[in-house]
């Protein structure tokens, strides 16, 4: 997936790797997640309240996205609920 195979169109659903730093270990992980491109942001989510990368996303906004075979400087934003949003935003961009 990291070399592109999947990956998203500017504006559509594709595989991606999103890389964070784990909350304990302080090391960075890589997990593959179908997201959502639009643009210079990418949105993935899901509905386990307890899954380990939405945690290590929550505790450091730090992280990263691979799609088209490049790695892309993220800010990640945590929105909580039914279904758990996270909105990847490319670094030296501003949200909007």
């Amino acid at each position: 997936m990291k070399a592109g195979l999947g990956s998203p169109l500017p504006l559509g659903l594709g595989a991606v790797v999103m890389e964070a730093t784990g909350r304990v270990s302080g090391e960075r992980r890589e997990v593959p997640l179908l997201g959502l491109r639009l643009g210079d942001k990418v949105v993935v989510s899901t509905v386990r309240e307890e899954s380990q990368w939405l945690k290590n996303v929550a505790a450091n906004d730090e992280t990263a996205v691979w799609y088209c075979g490049r790695r892309h400087d993220t800010t990640a934003a945590v929105r909580r609920g039914p279904l758990n949003i996270v909105t990847l935003t490319q670094s030296g961009t501003k949200a909007g």
